[in-house]
C-alpha cells in the first residue's frame, strides 16, 4: 500500500495520471492538492473512476507559503509534483508557481520523509545544441523564454535538495492517442487552423515544407503511463527520465500527418530550410514585426514559431531500459494524428461554430427572432423550424407567442418563446441571460420587431413622440439586442445578424419620415458593426423589405402604394439571409429609388412629391375613427396593376439588378 500527494491533479496530465495510480495500486490513497474553488472540479473528475473513494482533496495552494496547508499530512510515501504553468507565452509571473511552488513541495517532502517525483520538462535544455542526456543538466545553456528558465530553476531546486527525488522530463505533450482529448490549445495545435485552410487547396497543388529541424511530440497517455510505471518500479534515487520520442519528428512529418488528418491529399515536398529562414527566423526587426502581426492575426503566438523546432536531441536510452518489458512506448505520430484532429475539430477549433451541419445550413442552429408572434416573424420562425433550426421567439404578447410556439411544435419543429420588450434594457438583459443559460448559445439573430407610422410631417408637428416611439423599437430595440449578444458571438467566433429594414429607406417614401429615419439609422449601425466584427466571424445582412401584408400596415388601409408581399414571401427573404448571408437583400423598386437618389436627386424628389399628393393621409393618420379588421387579417390593400408604367419599370429594374454587384433580388 502506498499513499500519494499529487499536485496539479486537476490539470491535463493529472487527469490522466490519477486513474492509472488507482488502477495500479488498488489500496493506494491519493491526496490531491487543490484550492477550495477546485474541489468540485476534482470530485467531478474522479466521480466515475473505480476507486474514487480513495481520492481525497488536500486543500491548499501551490503559490502559498508551505503550500497553504494548516498542518503537514502524515504517512505519505510519494509526492508527485505535476503542478506548474506549462506555457511558453507566459512571463515571469509563472515563477511563483513553477519555482516557489516547487520549493514548497521539496520542503514538505523533506519534512515528512516522502519521495518527490518532479515532472520537469525538456525545456531545461534551453538553447543547447546537440545531444542532451538524462545525466546532463547545466551545460551553460541560455533560456529563450521565462518558461525555459523557470523549469530549469525548479529542477535545480529538486536536485540540490535533501529530498529523495526523481525527475521526469517530458517533451511537448499532445492529446490522448486513443481519444484525442486535450484541455487547451498549445504547441502544434496553434497551427491546426492554418493546416485546415491549406487542406482546402486543390490536391494537385504540392505543398512545400521547409527542412528547418525537428521537434519532439508525445501523447499524454504515454507520459502518464510511463510516469506511473517508473514510480511503481521504484528505481534508484536521483534519477532523471526523458519521457520523449526516441525518434524526433521533422516538420515535414508533422505537417504530413496533420494535413492528411485534415483531408488533404496533396503531395508534400521538402525544401531547404534556408528558403524559409528569412520568415521563420527573421533577423531584421521590421520583418520580425510584420511576421508577428501576421501570426497574431492567425491566432498563433509568435513565440511558438520561434520554438517550432528544437536545437537539442534528447537521449532517452536509460528511460527505455527502465521501461523494458512494460510495452510502454510512444506511438508514431501518423498512427494517432487523425484522432487528435477529430477531437480538435469537435472541441477546440476556434471556428467550429461556423461549420454547417451536413444535413442543412440551418440544422441545429439557434436563431433568435424578435417580433415572433405574428407577421414576418412568425412566418420566418415557421420556415426556419422546417429547416431544422431551433427558433427562439421574442415578443411582448405572451399569449400569442405561446400559440405560435405551440403551432411550430405541433408540426415537429423546435421552438421556444420568451416574452420580452425590446425597448426595455432590463427586459432584454434578463431575456438574453435566460436564453444563454437555457440554450447554451445563439448562432443567429433576426431583428424583425418593428413599428410603422404613416403620417405626413404637417400632421406630426405636435407628435414628436411618434418619432421617439418608432426609434425606440426599430433602432434602439435592435441595437440593444445586437449589443447584448455581441460578446457571446465574439467568444464563439461566429454569429449572423439579420436586420429587417425597409425598401422605403432606399426610396424615401413620403409620409414615413419616422419609420424611414429609424430604419436608416439601423442600416448605418449595421454597416459600421459589420466592418468592426468581420474578423470575429460575425456578419450582417440588411433586408430592404417591401410592403408585407401584416397587421402593421392595417391602419394605412387603401393608402399603401405598390405591390404587397405575403408574410411567406418575406420569410423566404429572411431564410435566404440566414442561409446565404449576403450583405443585403434589396427589392427592384427600392434599388430604383436608390439609383434615383444618386443620379437624379431632384427628379426623384419631384416623383416622390407626386406620390405624396396622390396618396393622402389615411383616416387613422387624421385621427378619424375607422373600422378595421382583426389584426390577424390585414386590411385590403390597393391592387397592384402589372401593366402600369411603374410595374414595367420594376420589371426592367429587376433585369438590371442582376448586373449590379451587391444587389440581391
Amino acid at each position: 500500500m502506498a499513499n500519494y500527494i499529487v499536485t496539479g491533479g486537476t490539470g491535463f496530465l493529472g487527469q490522466n495520471v490519477i486513474p492509472l495510480l488507482l488502477d495500479r495500486d488498488r489500496t493506494a490513497e491519493v491526496h490531491v492538492l487543490v484550492r477550495p474553488q477546485s474541489i468540485a472540479k476534482l470530485e467531478q473528475q474522479v466521480a466515475e473512476l473505480e476507486g474514487a473513494d480513495r481520492v481525497h482533496p488536500l486543500v491548499g495552494d501551490l503559490t502559498e507559503p508551505a503550500l497553504g496547508l494548516k498542518e503537514d499530512p502524515q504517512h505519505i510515501d510519494h509526492i508527485i509534483h505535476l503542478g506548474a504553468i506549462y506555457d511558453m507565452t507566459a512571463g515571469d509571473e509563472q515563477s511563483s508557481t513553477n519555482v516557489d511552488g516547487t520549493r514548497s513541495v521539496v520542503e514538505l517532502a523533506v519534512r515528512i520523509g516522502a519521495r518527490v517525483h518532479h515532472v520537469s520538462s525538456i525545456a531545461v535544455a534551453g538553447d543547447h545544441h546537440g545531444v542532451f542526456t538524462e545525466n546532463d543538466f547545466d551545460k551553460g545553456q541560455k533560456f529563450p523564454t521565462a518558461y525555459h528558465r523557470t523549469k530549469f530553476e525548479s529542477e535545480e531546486l529538486v536536485r540540490e535538495s535533501a529530498a529523495d527525488w526523481r525527475v521526469y522530463r517530458p517533451s511537448a505533450i499532445l492529446g490522448h492517442s486513443e481519444t484525442g482529448a486535450i484541455d487547451k490549445i498549445d504547441g502544434p495545435y496553434f497551427f491546426f487552423p492554418f493546416f485546415a485552410e491549406l487542406a482546402k487547396l486543390p490536391d494537385a497543388l504540392p505543398m512545400t515544407v521547409p527542412n528547418i529541424g525537428d521537434t519532439n511530440l508525445v501523447p499524454v497517455d504515454y507520459v502518464a503511463a510511463a510516469l506511473v510505471e517508473l514510480i511503481s518500479r521504484n528505481p534508484a534515487g536521483e534519477r532523471v527520465f526523458h519521457l520523449v520520442n526516441s525518434e524526433p519528428q521533422s516538420m515535414r512529418e508533422v505537417y504530413t500527418a496533420f494535413s492528411r488528418a485534415a483531408g488533404s491529399k496533396a503531395k508534400v515536398i521538402g525544401v531547404p530550410g534556408a528558403v524559409a529562414a528569412p520568415v521563420v527566423s527573421p533577423r531584421l526587426d521590421a520583418v520580425r514585426t510584420g511576421r508577428n502581426v501576421l501570426l497574431s492575426r492567425l491566432g498563433v503566438p509568435p513565440v511558438m514559431l520561434d520554438h517550432l523546432t528544437l536545437p537539442t536531441t534528447f537521449d532517452s536510452a536509460s528511460t527505455q531500459k527502465s521501461l523494458s518489458g512494460s510495452g510502454i512506448t510512444p506511438p508514431p505520430l501518423a498512427a494517432y494524428a487523425d484522432t487528435l484532429w477529430k477531437y480538435w475539430q469537435q472541441n477546440l477549433d476556434p471556428n467550429r461554430a461556423r461549420r454547417q451541419d451536413p444535413r442543412g445550413p440551418l440544422v441545429g442552429r439557434h436563431i433568435v427572432i424578435t417580433g415572433g408572434s405574428s407577421g414576418i416573424g412568425q412566418a420566418s420562425a415557421e420556415a426556419a423550424a422546417r429547416k431544422g433550426a431551433t427558433v427562439i421567439l421574442l415578443a411582448r404578447g405572451a399569449e400569442q407567442l405561446e400559440s405560435v410556439v405551440a403551432g411550430i411544435r405541433t408540426r415537429g419543429g423546435d421552438a421556444y418563446g420568451y416574452p420580452c420588450d425590446v425597448t426595455d434594457t432590463e427586459s432584454v438583459d434578463q431575456t438574453v441571460k435566460s436564453i444563454l443559460s437555457e440554450h447554451g448559445h445563439v448562432d443567429m439573430l433576426v431583428n424583425n420587431a418593428g413599428r410603422s407610422i404613416r403620417r405626413s410631417l404637417y400632421r406630426s408637428t405636435d407628435r414628436l413622440h411618434d418619432f421617439e416611439r418608432t426609434m425606440a423599437v426599430n433602432y434602439f430595440g435592435a441595437v440593444r439586442l445586437v449589443l447584448a449578444f455581441l460578446p457571446h458571438m465574439r467568444q464563439r467566433r461566429f454569429g449572423h445578424i439579420v436586420n429587417v429594414s425597409s425598401a422605403s429607406v432606399q426610396g424615401h417614401t413620403p409620409r414615413f419620415a419616422a419609420y424611414v429615419a429609424s430604419k436608416a439609422a439601423l442600416d448605418g449601425f449595421s454597416d459600421v458593426a459589420a466592418a468592426e466584427t468581420l474578423s470575429d466571424g460575425i456578419t450582417f445582412t440588411t433586408i430592404h423589405m417591401p410592403l408585407v401584408a401584416t397587421p402593421m400596415i392595417t391602419p394605412s388601409g387603401d393608402k399603401n402604394v405598390g405591390p404587397v408581399a405575403s408574410p411567406e414571401k418575406a420569410a423566404a427573404m429572411v431564410i435566404r439571409a440566414l442561409v446565404d448571408k449576403p450583405k443585403r437583400i434589396d427589392t427592384p423598386l427600392g434599388t430604383l429609388g436608390q439609383f434615383g437618389s444618386i443620379f437624379t436627386p431632384k427628379g426623384k424628389d419631384r416623383t416622390m412629391h407626386q406620390f405624396y399628393r396622390r396618396f393622402p393621409d389615411s383616416a387613422a393618420a387624421k385621427g378619424e375613427k375607422t373600422v378595421t379588421p382583426l389584426p390577424t387579417e390585414p386590411a385590403p390593400v390597393r391592387e397592384y396593376d402589372s401593366t402600369t408604367p411603374a410595374a414595367r419599370a420594376a420589371k426592367l429594374a429587376r433585369r438590371l439588378g442582376r448586373l449590379v454587384p451587391g444587389a440581391n433580388w
